[in-house]
């Protein structure tokens, strides 16, 4: 269950910082869940806090190219 909170939190962040960035994103947007799919790889490689999960997320973002997603 901590897991579980870990990660939403981290997830959470990590969304909305990258969404104040790119107001043209959509909340629905599918690299939302790419994202929360990368997270949870990180955190089973790590057991991070959800601190650096979040920062890891917002940079998994920042590399995602734009036109394909």
């Amino acid at each position: 269950m901590v897991d579980e909170v870990v990660l939403k939190m981290a997830g959470e962040t990590a969304w909305t910082v990258y969404r104040a960035r790119h107001p043209h994103v959509d909340s629905q947007d599918d690299r939302r869940c790419l994202m929360e799919r990368h997270l949870q790889r990180k955190w089973e490689e790590r057991r991070s806090d959800s601190e650096e999960l979040a920062s890891f997320g917002i940079a998994y973002l920042d590399r995602l190219p734009r036109d394909e997603c």
